[in-house]
């Protein structure tokens, strides 16, 4: 499937291929071109639309389009959910919602400026999802087994979370 948004993706539009691809349509395409040319890209290529003026997929109520995906296509991963805060806080201006996102809103705008394309744009921002997502698992595994990490020296509890990550 095709999926269509605005050039000169940023937080929103960097995090939703990652998204896609892991979670919706892991042989997602995705197209990038000017805001007033979306809807043209839509019907010509039959894309779904999402981070761009009016489209179900875009913000409302004070999330962003990552929520959006998150919703429609009813993703559970209580890690992904995790993210979707840190992208939200990134995105919508709200950055003291969560430490990571003013770190993450300063990574995508520099692999915006030093990518040729937004291609090479989402493809350099996929690796900082992948550790995000990664991290917030590592969060969710803490709080879970903290009782049993507390009584493991630095190996042993490098190792157990390893295991549990794989799980």
């Amino acid at each position: 499937m095709k999926w269509v948004t605005r050039l000169y993706v940023h937080v929103d539009r960097t995090a939703c291929p990652w998204l896609i691809k892991r979670f919706v349509d892991p042989k997602a395409e995705f197209l990038f071109v000017p805001v007033e040319k979306i809807e043209e890209t839509v019907k010509k290529e039959k894309a779904i639309p999402y981070d761009a003026p009016g489209v179900e997929l875009g913000h409302h109520d004070g999330k962003c389009s990552f929520d959006a995906i998150v919703e429609k296509y009813k993703i559970k991963d209580p890690a992904v959910l995790e993210l979707a805060k840190i992208v939200r806080a990134a995105d919508t201006d709200t950055v003291e919602a969560a430490p990571e996102a003013a770190g993450l809103e300063a990574v995508m705008t520099g692999l915006g400026i030093v990518s040729k394309d937004d291609y090479e744009t989402i493809a350099k921002a996929s690796l900082v999802y992948d550790a995000f997502y990664t991290n917030c698992k590592l969060r969710l595994i803490r709080e879970k087994h903290k009782t049993e990490i507390e009584k493991l020296d630095r190996k042993e509890r490098r190792e157990f979370l390893k295991r549990k990550l794989a799980e």
